[in-house]
């Protein structure tokens, strides 16, 4: 893992890329990460420009180019802050309040018509902000207003305690949610297709925070049990306890759940030795609990 990182800074710093994201991006439901796009500056139809988008295969570590693809004018002065079910999120550089959704970097959409939602403009709660977006989830991966199948909805977790919801080209404003703790960006927002609910782990990693798509309804609280933990010396959790840790809830295709626990020694060098601790969810996790078994210890070096 360490090396795939530094293959990807490595691949960051080439002089020739005139548009490249600050931050790698994953679709959560896409084998690649983004990395960015190379500008040919060569004019495409409607404005904008033709290039060269960047992506990365994890499983295969390989470097995936979409050639040719054209890049529209409206997303040239715009910053990505997230990625979910094959779309990018895009907030004006002017004006962070103006988010729009696209499938620039989907390598399966045209290379000459990108798809371009518009979404309300973001309000800001009290004491919240927006213009630090931590996390973005999709409820489907068709977020169309003529989508007769499935009701898509848009969330996005700012730091601090805002999570805003809305559903694209149905509502007209915004449902913005109060996170019952303060999050920071190693807090992962998620998508549930098995139960329908976004999750989002507290703190600590000990709770398991979720809403619903109804957006009328308050969080639900569920206490995360660790069973089975590894057999570690006493200096062994004592390292884990004094290292920086990110929890991620993630779900499987068949709809099993597991909350994977990364551990680093510095938060600016994430990538450096990093521990890895993964668990599942038990199928007897009683009403208001989850009981989570682990199923691997392992220390990148």
């Amino acid at each position: 893992m360490s090396q795939l990182l530094f293959r990807l800074s490595k691949l960051s710093s080439r002089k020739d890329v005139l548009q490249i994201h600050k931050s790698v991006r994953l679709f959560s439901t896409s084998p690649y990460l983004t990395l960015g796009s190379i500008g040919e500056d060569l004019p495409g139809e409607g404005g904008g420009y033709i290039g060269d988008i960047l992506l990365f295969d994890p499983a295969k570590e390989e470097l995936v180019t979409v050639r040719d693809k054209t890049i529209p004018e409206d997303l040239v002065n715009s910053r990505l802050v997230g990625a979910s079910h094959g779309w990018t999120f895009f907030s004006d550089r002017c004006n962070h309040n103006s988010v729009r959704i696209c499938d620039l970097f989907n390598p399966l959409a045209s290379k000459s018509k990108t798809k371009i939602i518009p979404l309300p403009l973001l309000t800001t709660m009290i004491y919240g902000q927006t213009k630090v977006v931590w996390n973005v989830a999709m409820s489907s991966s068709s977020p169309h207003q003529d989508n007769e199948e499935e009701d898509c909805v848009v969330a996005i977790n700012f730091l601090g305690n805002q999570l805003s919801l809305c559903r694209p080209g149905r509502d007209l404003g915004w449902t913005n949610k109060q996170i019952p703790f303060v999050c920071s960006e190693n807090s992962n927002l998620m998508y549930s297709k098995r139960d329908q609910r976004f999750y989002l782990p507290a703190p600590g990693g000990n709770y398991l925070c979720s809403w619903d798509l109804h957006f009328d309804s308050d969080p639900k609280f569920n206490e995360l049990v660790f069973l089975n933990l590894p057999e570690l010396p006493q200096f062994g959790w004592e390292l884990l306890n004094s290292c920086f840790k990110e929890d991620h809830w993630v779900e499987s295709p068949s709809g099993q759940s597991f909350l994977i626990k990364w551990y680093s020694n510095v938060p600016s060098k994430r990538h450096k030795d990093p521990i890895l601790m993964v668990f599942t969810e038990e199928e007897d996790t009683k009403e208001g609990t989850r009981n989570m078994c682990c199923l691997l210890l392992e220390v990148f070096i």
